[in-house]
């Protein structure tokens, strides 16, 4: 099996054995055995749906912080839409980004004007028909690997154009390598982060090298970027994006960009998991183009985010009613122009990665197949959690696999426990009259 990083991590003195994080994982990749969380690495998709889920806070996300900008000549930040959502309306996006600059960096890009370059790809895209529809978004790197590992089918489906912090990371070298006559590897580019999967994507060994490098939580950042926020900036020129790209922060500010198209738009990551079963049964007909965020309500409800997800979007609501709104293809030129930044060749599409091989061996894993489908018809199915496992269908997995026995499920327990108290009382009525001291 391939080495996978993750950001999603468990702190073990925390975890209390509670089945919280079993039951809301959308790809079933955590189990409880011996009191004690763990995360199977090849199902984890690094959503951080167990972040926000569980009670004793024990998970928790890896992300870089201010300290490694000191590895890099020159720094810059791209912060993501989302990260204006945490700071009041009438705190400027230009003061946000001054404040970045006083902590150190010594360029801001924001992500939100490559999000209008992308916007205007997607559209020329989609124009040319040759997409397998519906054409599934591929900004949220949850949902790829979500797609990776529970959807595999789909992939030819997923949208071959990078994502908007990738596009913006790349923009931003070009330019710095240029202008500033500096090595790719003295340019450090920071993504300001709202959730842990992007952390993932950036240090994931992969063919696919990123152009970031690395990614630092919102917040990670927050308290320090709060304090480096001036009163007054005296800078108003370092904002240059508009609300289209700034609105793919929010559920349906991508698919808002794209015109005279039929769009659906998920979140959540639940939701995303059922609508992409519906696409792979055929249920989903007639659409063009799907919009999947695997936090709800968009980026602004990133497990990395400060700000509750419903006083997030209110900000961004008046942010957008104060901002003046440009169409980003009067400003813009042609994505065709950028054609070697956006799609690079056409973003090869990425790997099935499976997360249950019973066995190499065919033939063993039939008979385990033949295993699980037997222990599942002796379970109860309750899909209660108790046995550390989520349902009774991944604890016949766990028994075929070795990890786990059918004494697991507490209610098979108690019944061997009850089946041998009766025997026992059988046996004691069945001594031997030399043991009997009733008959003496």
């Amino acid at each position: 099996m391939d080495e996978y990083f993750h950001s999603v991590r468990l702190i073990s003195d925390r975890c209390k054995g509670c089945v919280s994080c079993t039951k809301r994982c959308p790809t079933e990749a955590i189990r409880i055995r011996s009191g004690k969380a763990q995360i199977i690495e090849s199902r984890c998709i690094d959503c951080g749906e167990c972040i926000r889920r569980c009670p004793t806070h024990a998970k928790t996300a890896v992300t870089d912080q201010l300290a490694d900008l000191a590895e890099y000549a020159y720094n810059v930040a791209l912060p993501a839409p989302a990260l204006y959502a945490q700071f009041s309306a009438d705190i400027g996006i230009d003061a946000i980004l001054a404040g970045l600059l006083n902590l150190g960096f010594d360029e801001v890009f924001e992500v939100a004007q490559a999000a209008e370059l992308v916007s205007l790809a997607i559209q020329d895209y989609m124009t040319r028909g040759q997409a397998a529809k519906p054409v599934i978004s591929s900004a949220c790197p949850a949902v790829v690997r979500l797609i990776q590992v529970k959807f595999p089918e789909l992939i030819d489906h997923l949208l071959p154009i990078h994502a908007p912090v990738e596009v913006a990371a790349r923009l931003v070298r070009q330019k710095c390598s240029k202008q500033l006559q500096l090595k790719s590897e003295q340019i450090g580019v920071w993504f300001i982060t709202p959730c842990p999967a992007k952390m993932t994507v950036i240090k994931q060994a992969s063919d696919l090298k990123s152009s970031i490098s690395g990614a630092i939580g919102i917040s990670k950042i927050y308290g320090d970027l709060l304090k480096a926020i001036p009163a007054e900036c005296l800078n108003p020129s370092l904002h240059k994006s508009t609300w289209q790209g700034i609105g793919w922060a929010v559920a349906g500010g991508e698919t808002s960009t794209i015109k005279e198209l039929n769009t659906l738009v998920v979140y959540g990551i639940h939701s995303v998991s059922t609508a992409l079963e519906q696409v792979v049964m055929g249920k989903l007909t007639g659409l063009d183009y799907i919009e999947a965020l695997a936090c709800a309500g968009g980026c602004i409800g990133g497990a990395l985010n400060v700000e509750d997800r419903f006083v997030a979007e209110h900000r961004m609501k008046q942010r957008k009613r104060t901002m003046e709104t440009v169409k980003a293809s009067d400003q813009m030129v042609s994505a065709g122009d950028y054609s070697e930044v956006l799609l690079g060749g056409e973003r090869p599409l990425v790997e099935a990665k499976p997360v249950l091989r019973l066995d190499d061996d065919i033939m063993k894993a039939m008979s385990k197949v033949e295993e699980i489908e037997s222990t599942l018809k002796r379970l109860p199915g309750f899909d209660c959690g108790l046995c550390g496992s989520p349902s009774c269908y991944t604890l016949a997995q766990d028994i075929a696999q070795g990890m786990a026995s059918e004494t697991d499920c507490i209610f098979k327990l108690r019944e061997k426990v009850r089946d041998m108290a009766q025997t026992m009382i059988e046996l004691a009525n069945k001594l031997p009259p030399s043991l009997d001291k009733e008959s003496s």
